[in-house]
C-alpha cells in the first residue's frame, strides 16, 4: 500500500511539473516589458489611430470598430543598450517562430527597418494582428491589435488609407506619444 501511495504521489508530481510550461507568450512579453528600464509600453486607444470625425468611408469606420485595443511595447535603441536591444529582438523572434498560433501576414524591409506582420485566428475572422519591427538605428518593438472578427484585407486598407510615411510628420507625431 505504501508503494502504491508513493507511486501515485510521484506520478502526480511528474504530471504537475510537466503541465507548467515555461513558454513565452506575447501577452507575457508585454506584461514583463511594462516598467522595464528603457521601454515605452502601454495601451493605445483606438481613437488615437483614427478620430470619429475623420473623413473616411463607413466601411473604414466599421473596420476600426472591430479593433478593441492596441498594445505597444518599444525599446528605443541607444549606444548604451546594444545588448538589451539584441536580447529583446531575439525574445520577440522566438515568440513568433516557436508559436503555431501566429501566422505570417506580410513582411518588409525599408530604410533599415525590418517589419513582420502576424495574425492569429481564422483567415476571414482575425482575433489579433501583430506588427513586430526592429532597426539598429531606431530600436525594437511590437504592436498588437486585439479585436473581433477583423478582416485582414480591410485592416490593410485602413493602414494604407492612413498614408503614414517617414517623410511627413505623422510618424514623428506618433513617436512623440512615447517621449514623455
Amino acid at each position: 500500500m505504501k508503494k502504491l501511495i508513493s507511486l501515485c504521489a510521484l506520478a502526480f508530481l511528474v504530471l504537475f511539473a510537466s503541465s507548467c510550461k515555461n513558454e513565452k507568450s506575447l501577452q507575457t512579453y508585454l506584461v514583463d516589458s511594462s516598467g522595464k528600464e528603457g521601454f515605452f509600453t502601454g495601451d493605445l486607444p483606438v481613437s488615437s489611430v483614427l478620430s470619429p470625425k475623420a473623413d473616411v468611408s463607413d466601411e473604414v469606420k466599421a473596420t476600426i470598430k472591430s479593433i478593441k485595443k492596441i498594445n505597444v511595447a518599444f525599446l528605443k535603441k541607444t549606444a548604451e543598450n546594444d545588448a538589451a536591444y539584441e536580447t529583446e529582438k531575439a525574445k520577440l523572434k522566438n515568440i513568433f517562430t516557436d508559436n503555431d498560433d501566429y501566422k505570417t501576414l506580410m513582411g518588409m524591409k525599408a530604410k533599415g527597418m525590418n517589419v513582420k506582420v502576424y495574425y492569429s485566428g481564422e483567415t476571414e475572422s482575425i482575433d489579433e494582428v501583430i506588427a513586430f519591427g526592429y532597426s539598429k538605428e531606431v530600436g525594437v518593438g511590437v504592436a498588437r491589435l486585439l479585436g473581433e472578427n477583423m478582416n485582414p484585407a480591410k485592416i490593410m486598407e485602413v493602414m494604407n488609407s492612413m498614408q503614414m510615411d517617414t517623410d511627413n510628420g505623422s510618424l514623428e507625431n506618433f513617436a512623440k506619444m512615447f517621449n514623455q
